[in-house]
């Protein structure tokens, strides 16, 4: 009676044990879910960075082009008037 005592005891402690581990192998899942979802948002957010951050430059190189022009056609007028 004893030893049968003992070893509900024993299955009683390893049914715990396995639910807690059921339990923290579930939250490592969600866990593993949610950083794949952030790490999805992130590269996303970072090629949307990368896109925006080769439009400024375009818009840059134009804008210094533009303005290199305009230095250029006074430097000109100022030659023509001098």
């Amino acid at each position: 009676m004893l030893r049968s005592m003992d070893q509900q005891q024993i299955n009683d402690t390893a049914e715990q044990e396995l639910k807690k581990l059921e339990f923290r192998v579930s939250e490592l899942i969600q866990t593993c879910e949610r950083l794949k979802e952030e790490n999805r948002v992130l590269r996303e957010h970072q090629q949307q960075l990368n896109e925006e951050r080769l439009n400024l430059l375009r818009k840059n190189e134009i804008a210094r082009t533009k303005v290199e022009a305009i230095v250029t056609r006074l430097k000109a007028m100022e030659q023509q008037n001098a």
